[in-house]
């Protein structure tokens, strides 16, 4: 049975901090195979690449079989029917319609003391994707990643499928074309991510790697990190949905459950003002787990990780979503906006009854990497941005050095930094002649 609190109870502030608390990830300590594998591609490259797609992948593989011809391309997305290709293509057109209008603007002015100030934008020169290929395939996460991509202006795609057995998801590679993607790569886990940060003879480096996997993937982006540039480290998902009665409780049991099935260690919470509405969604969520193909899992999520919050009133519901900072929000209450600014910790938040969350997963347009584990509180989902770097700018002309100088000199001498100021104070020098 899910976790059942009542912000009335007087043992509710324990209990609710037991719940933020809880050990989702029960994954097993994978940091000292991580490491080994990364230094075994770092030392012997395409042979180590070789021999660990056999071992994990239980795929023989030589290195100029490691990248996937546009003739395995093309037999593949040949086999699409036209309802899956033209679902696809409307969720690439929405979410590079999204991302277009996340492009930052360059600028440029000139001061008070006549200095010309400002900074520009541009893209990193390389990127690399992992896409998981295990126990299901995920074209829309390869939209998600690359579409920002391509639209910061990032040169080169490179993804990285692992391929167990040989097989290759036809709408995975089809959401590669159409994302822009310049290469794919039959390689997966740790080893992936080893070769894409420092490269091998066949696998080019990037700069920054996107992407979810598995705990070994997760631990291979943290050692590689500083090498190359990461998007994130994501934890199991989360949805946390706030409803009032004018709520269908079959739409909000799906709603939960369409995250609780992603993995036993995903989280679904309920926060509602009504106690009606809450029994009614867990009879209809205990109905649906007897019919899911994904029930074992469902049933395991929600057992151990759901809630159901029962709170006095909406403003008690937003305060507490703000300390869960979860993943996904959903506000499924008959006027949503005025919640809004009292909720700053969220990756995503779904406005409305008519706006489910699996929405934003597929064809909404935002993008669906998004912030887990509470760290919404301090970080953003993907998007355009994070393929794209900030550099400064700054000119002075003789009259703003002598205007400023005098500071950035007593400043330096305090840090009893000599040369820098000495920098400073030689051109103040020629100026003052």
């Amino acid at each position: 049975m899910a976790h059942f609190l009542n912000t009335t109870d007087p043992e509710f502030e324990s209990r609710f901090r037991t719940l933020l608390a809880l050990k989702r990830e029960d994954a097993p300590d994978v940091n000292q195979t991580v490491a080994r594998i990364i230094a075994d591609v770092r030392a012997r490259g395409d042979k180590a690449l070789v021999e660990l797609t056999a071992k994990y992948d239980d795929l023989e593989l030589e290195p100029d079989e490691f990248t996937v011809s546009e003739e395995e391309v093309e037999a593949a997305v040949s086999r699409i029917g036209s309802r899956e290709l033209e679902a696809l293509q409307l969720a690439a057109s929405r979410i590079r319609a999204y991302h277009e209008r996340q492009r930052p603007e360059d600028a440029l002015w000139t001061d008070e003391t006549g200095a010309t100030l400002g900074w520009r934008w541009s893209p990193v020169k390389s990127a690399g994707l992992y896409v998981p290929g295990g126990q299901a395939s995920y074209p829309s996460s390869v939209l998600m990643n690359a579409i920002p991509a391509q639209v910061a202006g990032v040169e080169r795609l490179v993804m990285t499928v692992p391929a167990p057995h040989g097989k290759l998801s036809p709408l995975v590679l089809m959401a590669a074309r159409l994302s822009g993607i310049d290469t794919i790569h039959r390689l997966g886990g740790a080893q992936a991510v080893a070769a894409l940060a420092y490269g091998t003879e066949t696998v080019m480096p990037v700069d920054k790697i996107t992407g979810p996997g598995n705990a070994y993937v997760a631990a291979a982006k943290r050692q590689v990190f500083g090498q190359v540039g990461i998007d994130m480290i994501a934890g199991p998902s989360e949805i946390l949905v706030i409803a009032d009665k004018s709520n269908d409780p079959n739409w909000i049991a799906l709603d939960l459950l369409s995250q609780a099935e992603h993995d036993e260690s995903a989280q679904a919470i309920l926060i509602t003002t009504d106690p009606t509405l809450a029994e009614l969604v867990l009879e209809s969520i205990e109905e649906h787990l007897k019919l899911l193909d994904r029930r074992d899992i469902a049933a395991a999520s929600w057992e151990r990780n759901g809630a159901v919050i029962l709170v006095q009133d909406l403003g008690e519901a937003a305060a507490l979503a703000d300390d869960i900072a979860p993943e996904h929000l959903e506000l499924c209450v008959s006027d949503p906006e005025p919640l809004i600014p009292n909720i700053r910790h969220a990756g995503a938040i779904f406005l409305g009854a008519w706006t489910p969350e699996a929405i934003g997963d597929y064809v909404g347009g935002p993008n669906h990497v998004l912030p887990t584990a509470r760290t919404s509180r301090f970080s953003s989902g993907l998007s355009v941005l994070d393929f794209m770097k900030r550099t400064t700018l700054a000119q002075m002309t003789p009259e703003a050095l002598r205007e400023i100088g005098p500071a950035a000199v007593t400043l330096a001498e305090s840090e009893r930094l000599q040369a820098h100021g000495l920098s400073v104070s030689s051109r103040l020098d020629r100026l003052n002649r």
